[in-house]
């Protein structure tokens, strides 16, 4: 009789501790357990310990930590028809577990095919130096449509990032053909920039000479003094400047 309380005892032990380690769990801070009972969802517990009902209640965890998702590379064609390879990251985190669990089968998996779709759309509508000039602009717009459709899961996107932009060689060799055509381009342009001041300039200082006589002998005489300087073998012969006078009223006549 004694061996048998004890035998009974044993089993109530063994299912107690079975019962037990089936009913509790403990979450993480950053975990949350979606619990459904007989199917269907009764609400959101933890994190810390949490008590379940064995073979009545089931729980899934949900973690609400950020997730980075490596979206995979792209094959992309712009507005102008040029295709490239590009790769990207998005940035997410849970903040429903009901609506990440109950809306949608894997909501990981789901998020990635999306941000595929979405990176190739929204490039594809732009054209080549746009995607090189203005990643930033792009990366906002990708995100704010990931995140409007992804609202409806329970997850937030917080940023998306490109990453690479890859060309072909033959493209990347036009694009220096035309960096290069660019610069020389500028540099003309500079140069006749350059050209045009200088006339104006040349213009304006004869301007001011033949206002004043005096100024005209002081540029001669400047211009005899480089003339010296030169270790040359050429014969400056002087002509007064006040023949110039004979020559002006011999023309008016």
């Amino acid at each position: 009789m004694f061996f048998d309380l004890n035998i009974t005892i044993l089993y109530m032990v063994i299912f107690l501790v079975i019962f037990l380690a089936a009913a509790i769990r403990i979450l993480r801070e950053y975990q949350r357990a979606v619990v459904f009972t007989l199917g269907r969802f009764t609400g959101i517990k933890g994190p810390g310990l949490i008590i379940l009902i064995p073979f009545i209640q089931q729980m899934v965890r949900v973690d609400l930590r950020t997730i980075v998702l490596d979206v995979p590379t792209q094959d992309v064609i712009s507005h102008d028809n040029v295709s490239v390879h590009v790769n990207a990251v998005v940035y997410f985190r849970v903040i429903d577990p009901q609506k990440a669990i109950i809306q949608v089968e894997d909501f990981y998996d789901a998020t990635s095919q999306l941000a595929q779709t979405t990176l190739r759309s929204v490039l594809g509508g732009h054209e080549l130096d746009e995607m090189l000039a203005e990643r930033e602009r792009l990366n906002h717009d990708i995100q704010e449509i990931l995140d409007k459709q992804t609202d409806a899961w329970g997850i937030k996107i917080s940023n998306v990032e490109i990453k690479h932009i890859d060309l072909d060689e033959s493209m990347v060799r036009a694009i220096a053909k035309q960096a290069e055509a660019e610069r020389e381009r500028r540099a003309k342009v500079i140069n006749a920039k350059g050209e045009v001041e200088a006339s104006e300039n040349l213009l304006l200082a004869a301007q001011k000479l033949s206002e004043n006589d005096l100024g005209i002998v002081l540029r001669y005489l400047q211009t005899m003094s480089d003339i010296s300087s030169d270790k040359t073998n050429t014969l400056v012969f002087p002509f007064p400047t006040d023949f110039s006078k004979l020559f002006k009223g011999s023309l008016k006549e």
